[in-house]
């Protein structure tokens, strides 16, 4: 597929947006084109009119060695993209699917799904942050398969650093580049939350922001059906409607945290001063969830969360009015969730949206072609060592990429893993504050203390290998959503530390439901190795724990329930079809 894109055929109006320490001016007057050319992998690469140099990430194996824009043909500024539609047989089950070659086919709306001779087209337009941009594609995976066609918009090295699809479905998976506007303070390379310190990620909200240009002019040149979007982009919705097109905000995040933050109306700014008023006010489950229901930070988690997204930041917009915004203006609301796990919050959801709110299931994720490619002498030696453990023993720990640990919190966790009599694989990145070795970021000592019971690895990991081995009996994380739906599938006992945004909320409920233990926190939110070890022996050795294991085990009945998963993608599909036939 070949897309050449100008960016100033289309114009909106982007606010100039201040920060402490001035203005930023119009990132959408540019003389940019865009030549989009397929791999192999779906993917697209910049043609030679637009070389940011972006070069993928070489500490994920899903990285790499992109064509250099040189050898690429170049691609004309002459206005239309020019899409080629390759013809393929695909088989979907009891069908077999032929991809249409030309835009210009109609659809009858009476044809079911698996027989459509021009596919339902979704555009998928994730945040910057890895915790989104996969779930989204493990959808877009999930909606291909069914015989619809995506298109998966994001920055340049964002794609590289994405794991491959299934090369059949290479010709339904289409990913766009979108290069990100430069906004003053933000690194050349800084694409995504990840690449960035916490009170940086502003910018990349104002970066992300002035992509509406782009992003309507992809609308406009492709009419997709549907734009499947995340909770930030504000602006989405009104930029689908301009063109036509209808608009479905994704939630990454469960049912219960969308229904502790309530209704729309209860998040304007009057709404706020009502019932949201200051961080106390975050601390107890409001009234309309149900009785009985633990759901809500505590106070220093109600303190950093009220501070980040419900006081004003250098974007210009708060991050609730952002979600609040998209709520009210989406079509329809699709998260990522089942009934038989979160029933009751999901029925709350619906009734406080007044729109339809469609679970799509837990997406069960895969691993993806390149997740696990690395093949070095490293991941042999971890496999190596995890075959020769006691089946269901060790716990697995990882706290992702987006938290960063201060020096603290990292030596307090370590030395509760050294003073825990469970076997343990600690993955880990080498945090910023640490300017020497990997090893140097732990107390002195440890790997050789630990020698034999733990082992550790710096960087990227192939976590869903990991979780599957039978060695693996729990996992010590910060509880966030995507991360629960991999270690449960598997039964694994849940030790949670939450750390930011909605993980806190999703502990709460876990340990209402009785399938995890909390590490308990001091009130002004620290977290000590005595903590550690308290919760990693109750959740993974001692009698009183057995009833947590049992519960997680036949947890992973559902959690690991394909065919569950597979009707609720249908019934999605199902809804998309009926909703674009209905406009």
């Amino acid at each position: 597929m070949l897309i050449g894109v100008d960016l100033d055929e289309i114009h909106v109006d982007i606010p100039f947006v201040e920060n402490g320490e001035g203005g930023f001016g119009r990132e959408d007057e540019r003389d940019d084109t865009v030549g989009l050319v397929s791999n192999d992998d779906g993917k697209h690469e910049l043609g030679e009119e637009e070389d940011v140099g972006i070069e993928g990430d070489s500490a994920h194996p899903a990285a790499r060695a992109q064509p250099s824009p040189s050898t690429l043909p170049r691609v004309g500024t002459s206005g239309r993209p020019q899409v080629i539609r390759p013809r393929e047989a695909v088989y979907l089950g009891p069908a077999i699917i032929t991809a249409c070659d030309t835009q210009n086919s109609s659809r009858s709306p009476k044809t079911p799904i698996g027989m459509v001779e021009e596919r339902l087209h979704i555009a998928m337009l994730p945040w910057l942050a890895f915790g989104h941009m996969i779930p989204f594609l493990h959808l877009a995976v999930a909606l291909a398969t069914a015989g619809l066609r995506v298109s998966f918009l994001s920055t340049p090295r964002n794609i590289q650093r994405l794991p491959k699809i299934p090369p059949h479905l290479t010709s339904l998976i289409t990913f766009i580049q979108l290069p990100l506007p430069r906004v003053d303070g933000l690194p050349d390379q800084a694409e995504a939350t990840v690449d960035l310190p916490t009170d940086e990620v502003p910018l990349l909200k104002i970066a992300y922001d002035l992509l509406q240009n782009s992003v309507k002019k992809f609308l406009a040149e492709e009419s997709p059906d549907y734009v499947i979007h995340d909770f930030l982009q504000y602006w989405a919705a009104a930029a689908a409607r301009d063109m036509g097109v209808q608009s479905i905000f994704f939630s990454v995040y469960s049912a219960a945290t969308l229904a502790f933050f309530g209704p729309p109306e209860a998040l304007t700014e009057d709404g706020r001063r009502k019932l949201r008023p200051t961080p106390e006010s975050l601390t107890s489950p409001p009234d309309w969830l149900p009785s009985g229901s633990t759901v809500a930070f505590r106070r220093r988690e109600a303190e950093v969360f009220y501070s980040a997204a419900f006081t004003m930041n250098s974007s210009g917009i708060t991050d609730i009015d952002r979600f609040r915004l998209v709520v009210e203006s989406c079509t329809a609301v699709a998260i990522r969730t089942c009934p038989e796990y979160e029933g009751e919050y999901l029925e709350i959801v619906r009734r406080l949206y007044r729109k339809p709110v469609i679970p799509v299931g837990l997406i069960l994720p895969s691993p993806l072609a390149a997740s696990g490619e690395e093949g070095d002498d490293r991941w042999a030696r971890v496999i190596r060592w995890l075959d020769a453990q006691t089946p269901m023993s060790v716990v697995f720990v990882s706290f992702g990429s987006e938290y960063k640990m201060e020096r603290r919190e990292l030596h307090e966790l370590a030395h509760g893993l050294e003073l825990a009599n469970v076997p343990f694989l600690w993955v880990l990145r080498r945090p910023s504050w640490c300017n020497g070795s990997d090893e140097e970021a732990l107390p002195a000592g440890f790997i050789d203390r630990t020698k034999g019971r733990g082992t550790l690895c710096f960087g990227w990991a192939p976590q869903l290998e990991i979780l599957a081995h039978p060695s693996i009996g729990g996992s010590l994380f910060h509880s966030g959503w995507g991360s629960i739906i991999e270690s449960l599938r598997h039964g694994h006992a849940l030790v949670v530390l939450p750390c930011m945004v909605d993980q806190s909320l999703n502990a709460r409920l876990l340990v209402e439901k009785g399938i995890a233990v909390e590490v308990e926190r001091q009130g002004d939110g620290s977290f000590t190795r005595d903590g550690i070890v308290k919760a990693l022996d109750m959740a993974m050795v001692s009698g009183q724990g057995e009833e947590l294991r049992t519960k997680t085990r036949k947890m992973a009945t559902l959690f690991a329930d394909q065919e569950l998963d597979d009707k609720y993608v249908r019934e999605f599909v199902d809804y998309l079809l009926k909703a674009v036939d209905t406009n």
